[in-house]
């Protein structure tokens, strides 16, 4: 991890309330707000926007090219700026390789204090610059106002095949859910506010935070999946069952092969929750059957995940494939689930 330390350090996380994806408005609340938009008449070319909403705007272009378009920002979770950028461009990134495509280029969203060191500022565009460069992209502008409360994030435009996305609405009955990162980012970074994350249990959520998901979606449209998107604020119960009512189908998650970092399940146990799962819970909950699983896991499926992984639906026979093509590019994977004939979710011991 590349950092450096400005001559007048700032703690980012003491001038917000939360950060990350669980600052994210609750899936309930959006909902509301967005209903009726997106009702008019959309041209042909408009393969995704409002109605139904994917991970991405998708604008076909001609026959082979696509474009996408996509926009994520969030207060600072951890207290290095270099990291706290490095993050915050790998969650936007994400919302392109969620729908199958490859990075162009980047514009920063940025809101920050006056009084914020200039090197504090410098190292957050160093960090998110950093992860577009490996993102295959450029960052190549931006828009930055004060604020109180600092904020990062970018707008995100990428290209794609048309007839290669990765669609919410692209699972089918019979297909596994595989998912490419372990959750409980949440419950970490709000468990490290109240002083009982340990130094090393942040450390590999941080990790996993400034990680990709271009590598894993490369190897899902390679191999001929449809149906994926990323597990961010609304948590796994709440991007799945995004997917399942976008495909017309049940999603049965297992609790028991939910993968979950160390340390996660324990600040669950403690009954430590982010605000972000309460509206998580509210969401899902006229959608969601639970058969007799712990408490502590049904937190973790409900807790709101910043730059999570890929969930994918993979039909059956290809599972294998994709799972060890995955193993074998270094890409974490993990079979949590199926598809069902149905509606809803599911989560089962």
């Amino acid at each position: 991890m590349t950092t450096s330390t400005p001559s007048n350090p700032a703690r980012l996380t003491e001038l917000t309330d939360c950060g990350g994806c669980a600052a994210k408005l609750g899936a309930d609340l959006l909902a509301d707000a967005l209903s009726g938009l997106g009702a008019e008449a959309a041209p042909d070319e408009l393969l995704a926007g409002l109605a139904p909403p994917d991970d991405a705007a998708v604008y076909k272009v001609s026959a082979d090219l696509a474009i996408i378009g996509t926009l994520d920002f969030f207060p600072p979770l951890v207290d290095d700026p270099f990291t706290f950028g490095e993050i915050a461009a790998a969650n936007a990134l994400s919302d392109v390789f969620a729908m199958g495509g490859r990075v162009l280029f980047a514009l920063s969203i940025a809101a920050f204090p006056e009084e914020l060191p200039r090197e504090t500022l410098a190292q957050i565009f160093a960090g998110a610059s950093a992860r577009v460069r490996e993102a295959g992209g450029t960052l190549a502008g931006g828009h930055t106002i004060r604020d109180s409360e600092p904020k990062y994030g970018l707008a995100v435009v990428g290209a794609a095949h048309p007839d290669q996305l990765l669609r919410k609405g692209g699972a089918r009955a019979g297909d596994r859910l595989l998912l490419t990162k372990r959750l409980g980012t949440g419950l970490l970074v709000s468990g490290r506010r109240k002083g009982k994350t340990t130094d090393a249990d942040l450390a590999a959520a941080v990790e996993q935070m400034r990680d990709l998901n271009r590598k894993a979606s490369e190897l899902l449209v390679a191999h001929g999946v449809r149906g994926a998107t990323d597990i961010t604020g609304f948590g796994l119960l709440g991007h799945g069952l995004e997917m399942a009512q976008a495909s017309g189908t049940r999603f049965v998650f297992n609790a028991g092969r939910l993968p979950a970092l160390e340390g996660a399940l324990n600040l669950a146990r403690s009954g430590l929750e982010t605000s972000g799962a309460g509206h998580n819970r509210r969401f899902a909950a006229p959608a969601l059957t639970v058969d007799q699983v712990a408490p502590e896991l049904i937190a973790l499926a409900h807790d709101p995940q910043t730059s999570g992984g890929l969930l994918a639906a993979v039909p059956a026979e290809a599972a294998g494939a994709v799972r060890s093509a995955l193993e074998a590019e270094g890409e974490k994977v993990f079979e949590v689930g199926h598809v069902e004939i149905g509606s809803g979710i599911s989560l089962v011991a």
